[in-house]
């Protein structure tokens, strides 16, 4: 069974950081890509950054140079650094994993979710 565990989740004013980790973990794991999604209030899932083993990054537009995402392979670790964090950065984020178990076929795993309230 894969689990992903999240942490760094809070309340914070404008302009201010946050530091978002997960890591992933279970027996036979393989982990390629990992990244973060976010859930405003009232919308839609949408991607905030995403991370392949070789280090290719991808982020959405809304967050490209404020938001720094970053992994540990050896520990299937991702981090996501929030810089000058706005109002609308508020939502529930989501660690997302990309996991072979056993060499089996590459599955979607998804954390529980941690809160981010960003006041103005």
């Amino acid at each position: 069974q894969v689990q992903l565990v999240e942490s760094g989740g809070g309340l914070v004013e404008a302009g201010g950081s946050l530091t978002l980790t997960c890591t992933a973990s279970g027996s036979g794991i393989n982990v390629e890509a990992m990244g973060w999604y976010r859930r405003p209030l009232g919308q839609e899932r949408e991607l905030v950054a995403l991370i392949t083993t070789n280090n290719y990054k991808k982020y959405a537009d809304s967050v490209k140079g404020r938001f720094t995402i970053s992994r540990d392979n050896d520990a299937n670790t991702v981090s996501l650094q929030m810089d000058s964090l706005a109002p609308d950065d508020t939502a529930v984020y989501y660690c997302l994993a990309d996991v072979e178990v056993n060499g089996a076929t590459l599955t979607h795993y998804w954390g529980q979710g941690t809160q981010v309230t960003v006041s103005s």
